[in-house]
């Protein structure tokens, strides 16, 4: 008879609670949200609804089509979705009295970093601290690292070369599709950002692979790769994040009735320890009295010596980030980008010929001075951070307490809105045929127009502040490599797996590649692997 009476009443429960009351919710309306149509079904109901379509893949190509119709769509119980490029400067300019809330709050560690803190005079503190070591007069620093990273890049490349591609054949042989693109650009930024952040080289170009040394807190090292271990941690916040006030059930939860998360959580460990081992290495070096320009050096003092005196929960934070925005964003920018010009041989040529015009037909990796103002160079790369931004998902903000006028319409205290920049790179008003990949409209009589839509980088306040290595990293290799090399997809309609957590990341492009025939060109020779390196 008790366990009669415990059940039934265990049952009432979960019956009012995650039952009833959201209906009841749903149907009082208190903040009046029931007027905008729902992504799905019970999207209005619960997060539920929102979580289902982070676990198919792609919710912001959905968004997309639905925003077609509708500029507001409702994405979960307090949360609201914008197709309207007018909403960007209401949730994400200057003037915004959005704040970021609960996503951020849900994932952050126990200290925030400069991506995830909430708090606004907190943000422009941190962002003081490394606004030196990102701004922009720091470039000439980090060239030299640039080019060491393309050196790098460019022998591994060299060791997949087969013949050319017969002009008869436009599918080449699988067996010379061996290098792959998607894995060497993440390999590429990961050096980059650990030798530019950390003065750390990690040697995964050296060695043609993420294996990496991690730490566990009790000094244990152990091997890991990288990429697994950072990709699996935000698939698995990706999906379970929405219900944030569950989130940390779900996430002990998940373990044991999925074997994908309890894999993806396992890994999640690693990238704790990948991060761990990075600053501790780093702060030995530091207190050993190395003085190394580089952004661990700005974490700790500032440019007059002056320490920060900032608690290692927070430093480690801060290293975190960068080792993950700062290298998997530009990665998936490189990845992209080479795709989009293989779709469009006419785009590749004419590109090209702007490199060939500024490069010696010997030289290996491009002067960063020779490349950098190349309209069309940069009008492809910002082509390709429009039609697939790396960061699709809408960054969510949250509305002051008194609430905000967002498209004219007053939104009440403590909703979450946001716009992804999937939907907004698609708005044909701004960007016709916005489908198609067109740098030249980069290049028209309009184009300052576009600008203030265009949001790879998001916008405002909390826009990125590593834009400017990015696009140092993205267009020396970029230059590079179209000037040394040709390539060919598996064959031409192939598409790249793609799979949207806070990034669309895409699965593995394996490529053809063979040296060029540059016109005026010496016998090119491969890159001396012995030969001394920047």
């Amino acid at each position: 008879m008790y366990g009669l009476l415990v059940a039934v009443s265990a049952t009432f429960f979960f019956v009012s609670y995650f039952v009833l009351r959201p209906l009841h919710n749903y149907f009082r309306d208190p903040k009046g949200l029931r007027k905008y149509p729902n992504i799905n079904a019970i999207a209005g109901i619960t997060n539920i609804g929102f979580m289902y379509e982070s676990m198919q893949g792609f919710r912001s190509k959905k968004l997309a089509e639905l925003h077609k119709v509708h500029p507001v769509i409702r994405i979960g119980p307090n949360s609201l979705s914008y197709g309207d490029i007018n909403a960007i400067k209401d949730i994400y300019g200057h003037n915004t009295k959005c704040i970021k809330g609960e996503f951020y709050e849900t994932l952050s560690g126990t200290h925030f970093h400069l991506a995830d803190v909430v708090d606004k005079p907190e943000h422009a503190r941190k962002r003081k601290v490394l606004s030196s070591a990102y701004a922009l007069k720091n470039l000439e620093g980090w060239e030299h690292k640039v080019a060491d990273k393309t050196e790098r890049f460019v022998r591994g490349c060299d060791k997949h070369c087969t013949a050319p591609l017969s002009k008869e054949h436009k599918r080449p042989e699988p067996k010379d599709c061996t290098f792959d693109y998607r894995a060497w650009s993440n390999f590429f930024t990961l050096d980059a950002i650990a030798d530019i952040g950390l003065s750390e080289r990690l040697g995964f170009l050296d060695q043609g692979s993420d294996l990496v040394v991690g730490e566990k807190m009790d000094g244990t090292l152990h091997k890991v790769n990288f990429r697994d271990c950072l990709h699996s941690t935000v698939r698995a916040q990706s999906q379970i994040v929405w219900s944030a006030e569950w989130y940390k059930f779900n996430e002990k939860w998940s373990r044991y009735v999925s074997s994908a998360f309890a894999r993806y959580w396992k890994l999640n460990e690693g990238w704790n320890d990948i991060v761990y081992h990075r600053a501790t290495q780093r702060l030995a070096r530091y207190r050993a009295g190395e003085v190394l320009d580089d952004f661990f050096q700005a974490l700790m003092e500032d440019k007059n010596g002056v320490p920060n005196n900032l608690p290692w929960g927070e430093i480690v934070a801060e290293v975190s980030i960068m080792m993950n925005a700062g290298s998997d964003t530009t990665a998936i920018a490189m990845n992209n980008v080479m795709f989009w010009l293989l779709k469009t041989p006419a785009v590749l040529a004419r590109l090209r010929a702007e490199i060939d015009a500024v490069l010696e037909p010997d030289e290996v990796v491009a002067p960063y001075d020779k490349v950098k103002h190349l309209p069309y160079l940069r009008a492809c790369l910002d082509e390709s951070l429009r039609i697939t931004p790396p960061t699709t998902f809408g960054l969510p903000r949250r509305t002051p307490a008194a609430g905000a006028p967002i498209l004219g319409d007053f939104i009440p205290g403590d909703t979450t809105v946001s716009m992804s920049a999937y939907v907004a790179h698609r708005d044909e008003r701004i960007f016709p045929d916005a489908e198609t990949y067109k740098p030249e409209r980069w290049l028209a009589d309009n184009a300052k127009e576009m600008q203030p839509y265009f949001i790879s980088f998001s916008a405002g306040a909390r826009g990125c502040i590593g834009r400017n290595i990015s696009y140092l990293e993205q267009t020396v290799l970029l230059a590079s490599v179209v000037h040394r090399y040709d390539f060919a997809l598996p064959h031409p309609d192939w598409q790249p797996e793609r799979w949207e957590t806070m990034n669309l990341g895409p699965g593995p492009m394996p490529l053809k590649v063979w040296r060029r025939e540059i016109p005026g060109a010496a016998e090119v020779v491969a890159v001396d692997e012995k030969a001394s390196l920047i």
